[in-house]
């Protein structure tokens, strides 16, 4: 074997193990070419799909930060009108008290002055009605106390200066006894 080896390179055969110059030449051309085309055309429409993704990515995570941002003051504009809505209906809660307490107040006052005027309108009443038994009773207080002194004293006294000197005497006694027992 190793003889023909030897015999073979000395006769001009191609050796195996050496490579075509020429083959070597079309590969790199061709490897040029391809390699030429992948650049000017391929990595190009790679670069551009990348680049398109990353910017949607992007404008994604930017419309995702500015619908957070959106939906932060929203809730802080909630936040405040939910404490505006408070502080208005403590405001308006405590109007309603005072209001109430107002109103309780003029109701008892109004209480206390119609209480004070049927209770003067009733001394009245009470007055006028106790001076009218006093002049009936004057009255027949008279009659009969100048009836019983003339049965007692014997006389009649139907004179009326005489009778009205005697009852007025007696009611004096009457006034002045009763007022001795009240003190």
């Amino acid at each position: 074997m190793n003889q023909l080896i030897i015999s073979a390179a000395t006769e001009g055969e191609v050796n195996p193990l050496m490579p075509n110059l020429w083959e070597m030449g079309v590969v790199l051309v061709g490897f040029l070419i391809l390699l030429f085309i992948v650049v000017k055309f391929v990595v190009p429409m790679f670069e551009k799909t990348f680049a398109e993704r990353a910017e949607a990515i992007e404008g994604g995570i930017a419309k995702a930060e500015k619908a957070q941002a959106e939906a932060s003051a929203a809730l802080e504009e909630y936040k405040q009108q939910l404490t505006d809505a408070r502080t208005e209906a403590n405001r308006i809660r405590e109007e309603a008290r005072a209001e109430g307490a107002q109103i309780l107040a003029d109701l008892k006052e109004k209480a206390a002055a119609e209480s004070a005027r049927i209770t003067a309108q009733a001394h009245a009443q009470i007055e006028s009605e106790r001076q009218a038994a006093v002049v009936s009773l004057r009255s027949e207080v008279g009659t009969l106390a100048t009836t019983l002194a003339g049965r007692i004293v014997g006389e009649s006294l139907n004179d009326d200066d005489r009778s009205a000197r005697v009852v007025d005497r007696f009611l004096a006694d009457l006034e002045t006894q009763s007022a001795g027992a009240a003190k």
